[in-house]
């Protein structure tokens, strides 16, 4: 059909059938406004907007922030960087010796104080736990950072996956994040102020071939946190899933920086700076979720746009074969040098 035949057949429509005519052409400026609504709210809350003051949540009144997997990367960042608005940092990870370090440096820095409880997460030690929640008694804690994770050593399919890696993925990811908040919660609800950070990952965003576990782990993070989120808004209480894609870090594996892939720094200045802004996951429209740091909230942004999420899954799981090839050949040629 040429133009004219397209332009002669438009026209007896709109000539034959006006209200169904105004009905598509309503439904279609709708459509047309509610994409453009939704990119400018992307980025005026990625690039202009703040997000809610730390203060909010007990910063500089001496409060106190939580932070699990505090000895290295995003999680000691986070501390440092709580520390240094003004909380009191009780650090959680498993080696003593980092975690001293880790304290006496936010001492020093920031003149605020620093405690130390050491736990193994994959363990589900319920004594560990118990102390743990004994450590948090009598503390006001204002802000907890639910950011100790454990990722797979290379991809593999879930046939291959050792099963003690994948107890391990859920102890560390999803149990221990469950306990730790059930330990925090209660205070917060009390005192009606608080702030839960779970930082998640696009492989909960997107399902990921290989790597399962760690995937499923990460999802049920963002379900976790939009159930609790509801159950505690009454309260006074934020609950916030960060949607997070490669940062430089040991769990990455990752040692230089780029612009899809920060270092922790910048990364967590992100995060903090805005509290209760979706940015990037405004678009897919996920309740309590936030893609704070700018090139993750464009990327997200154009997958959810895109919206065709076979592609990204097979797309994942090609990356994923690429990546445990070469892992295999590397500790081949390691085995060879011993």
């Amino acid at each position: 059909m040429d133009a004219h035949n397209v332009k002669a057949a438009v026209t007896a429509l709109i000539h034959d059938q006006p209200y169904a005519s105004a009905v598509l052409l309503a439904l279609g400026s709708a459509c047309v406004l509610r994409v453009v609504y939704q990119t400018l709210s992307v980025l005026l809350q990625t690039f202009i907007l703040p997000g809610a003051s730390l203060k909010r949540y007990g910063a500089k009144k001496g409060a106190w922030a939580v932070v699990t997997g505090a000895t290295d990367g995003i999680g000691k960042e986070f501390a440092l960087q709580l520390g240094k608005a003004g909380f009191n940092v009780l650090l959680v990870a498993r080696n003593k010796e980092l975690l001293s370090n880790t304290a006496a440096e936010i001492e020093s820095k920031y003149k605020v104080a620093a405690a130390t409880y050491s736990i193994d997460f994959s363990k589900n030690d319920e004594v560990a736990f118990n102390g743990f929640a004994s450590a948090c008694e009598g503390r006001d804690i204002g802000v907890l950072v639910n950011n100790v994770g454990k990722s797979h050593a290379m991809p593999a399919y879930y046939v291959d996956t050792p099963k003690d890696e994948i107890e391990d993925i859920v102890s560390i990811n999803i149990t221990a994040t469950l306990r730790v908040t059930y330990a925090v919660l209660p205070g917060m609800v009390q005192r009606k102020r608080g702030l839960i950070l779970n930082i998640g990952s696009f492989a909960g965003f997107v399902p990921s071939p290989m790597l399962a576990t760690y995937s499923g782990s990460k999802a049920f993070l963002a379900t976790f946190t939009s159930a609790l989120a509801e159950e505690v808004k009454k309260d006074n209480i934020t609950v916030e899933h960060v949607n997070t894609y490669f940062v430089v870090s040991k769990l990455s594996k990752i040692r230089h920086s780029s612009m899809l892939i920060p270092k922790p720094g910048p990364y967590v200045r992100s995060v903090l700076s805005k509290i209760g802004l979706a940015c990037g996951a405004d678009y897919s429209g996920r309740p309590n979720t936030s893609t704070p740091f700018w090139s993750h909230s464009l990327l997200e942004y154009l997958i959810s746009f895109i919206g065709i999420p076979s592609l990204f899954i097979s797309y994942t799981h090609g990356l994923h074969k690429s990546i445990r090839k070469r892992a295999l050949k590397k500790a081949e040629r390691e085995a060879k040098v011993q």
